[in-house]
């Protein structure tokens, strides 16, 4: 067990006592929720550290919503083959219902569970712990939750960050603000981080020792069928010679912004098809409704298309905006693009995922805001296959509507170049196990 401060046990007792206090809030919280998704609150127990079917001995991977699961399916799958059994934990329903889907099989066989993640409570977090006796954990992406962290160095699990950033602001914050936060990183067993820049400001928080791994989301497989089934909508939308751009991942407080940016576009390029994905399932309607309040003439995914995106019926001839308001299907609707702008970014919440546009060659647009990606936001800028875009639809449409921009080639070249990091990560994990 790591060493503790003074001022770092004091906050554990002040995080603790929070929790207590702030329990029924977020029980509330998870009830509201549930009123749109039903999910939330379906196997409550497990967020208390219930563990039904524990699988010890599992290497434990956190990947708290969809975008960091689908990250961590190429490493789960690597351990898997050689023999590894995998306990998947999440904190949203999209996480745990791709979890389940992408591990059916290794689930069925008793090889791979998926369960929420406990509360962040001493108490529930050692449940967890002593129920599911994990061989090692992996957190993905920022999941930094510090009672997790101290249970696990208590107990003797090895926790190390996985795939792992640590933000701009978030690293600024635990600098002037919430420095015990920070201190308790330095609990973690080690962390694999995705660049030189994360590195040290890891370092700078005490944990140790450090890997620069890349980043996982270069490696993770692309789905076929949808990319095949992304293409075969675009022909059926009768918008094989038209432009097509993707807006992916579109968060609130971007959609007005984002529906003047398209009228803009259409008034340059009448004939430009746009497809609109929403982040978050619980956005689907009110976006509906913006971009029909903007005069677009909106065809949903849901209502129009059937399994692996095929026509229910004969589509309209006028479509401006296919708004996918579906899960799981982002690969069909980045196939479909010529130009992809990722959201996030047009406020200060952050870019999201800009390399599966990468992975099919596709050229990338973001807002001003991309601290959430620094890396590999920084070496796509440099390589010329990302650009920022300010938060004005006249701008964003005349980026758009360019003639020039970077060539698919280009694009896949970047992506190759960054590809690697499942090996690396799995050489950093067994070095660090081989030294306990």
């Amino acid at each position: 067990m790591k060493p503790r401060g003074t001022g770092l046990t004091l906050f554990f007792v002040a995080y603790s006592a929070a929790w207590a206090i702030l329990l029924p809030v977020m029980l509330i919280y998870l009830m509201r929720r549930a009123r749109k998704d039903p999910r939330y609150t379906r196997h409550l127990s497990e967020r208390f550290g219930v563990v039904p079917a524990p699988l010890p001995g599992a290497v434990w991977i956190h990947a708290v919503s969809l975008g960091e699961f689908r990250s961590a399916v190429p490493l789960a799958q690597a351990l898997l083959a050689r023999g590894e059994a995998v306990h998947i934990t999440c904190l949203t329903p999209a996480g745990r219902a791709e979890a389940e889907t992408t591990l059916a099989t290794e689930i069925a066989a008793g090889r791979a569970v998926v369960t929420w993640l406990p509360l962040d409570m001493g108490w529930t977090c050692r449940r967890f712990l002593r129920a599911a006796r994990p061989k090692a954990g992996l957190l993905m992406e920022m999941e930094f939750w510090p009672r997790l962290i101290e249970s696990a160095d208590r107990l003797g699990v090895p926790l190390f960050a996985c795939n792992a950033q640590y933000p701009e602001k978030t690293f600024a914050r635990d600098t002037r603000i919430t420095r015990p936060l920070g201190q308790a990183m330095g609990l973690l067993a080690g962390a694999m981080v995705k660049s030189d820049l994360h590195k040290h400001r890891f370092a700078a928080r005490g944990t140790a020792p450090l890997h620069v791994t890349g980043e996982l989301r270069f490696d993770q497989p692309v789905p076929d069928r949808l990319v095949q089934a992304g293409r075969a909508l675009r022909a059926r939308l009768g918008a094989t010679d038209r432009p097509v751009i993707t807006i992916a991942s579109a968060i609130a407080g971007e959609d007005d912004l984002l529906a003047g940016a398209i009228r803009e576009i259409r008034a340059r390029r009448p004939d430009t098809l746009v497809v609109y994905v929403p982040r978050a399932p619980e956005r689907f309607d009110t976006v509906a409704d913006i971009l029909q309040a903007a005069d677009l003439k909106v065809l949903r995914r849901s209502a129009a298309l059937g399994p692996d995106l095929a026509p229910r019926s004969a589509l309209p001839g006028d479509v401006q905006v296919l708004l996918g308001d579906s899960m799981g299907e982002m690969y069909a609707y980045l196939a479909m693009a010529d130009r992809v702008i990722v959201g996030g970014g047009f406020v200060p919440k952050g870019a999201h995922n800009i390399s599966e546009a990468f992975a099919l060659g596709k050229p990338v647009w973001v807002g001003e805001h991309i601290w959430t990606i620094a890396y590999p936001a920084q070496e796509a800028l440099a390589a010329g296959v990302l650009q920022i875009l300010p938060a004005d639809p006249g701008a964003i449409a005349t980026a758009l509507c360019a003639a020039d921009g970077p060539t698919p080639a280009e694009v896949r070249d970047f992506f190759a170049a960054h590809q690697g990091a499942l090996g690396r990560t799995l050489a950093a994990f067994d070095s660090e196990m081989a030294r306990r």
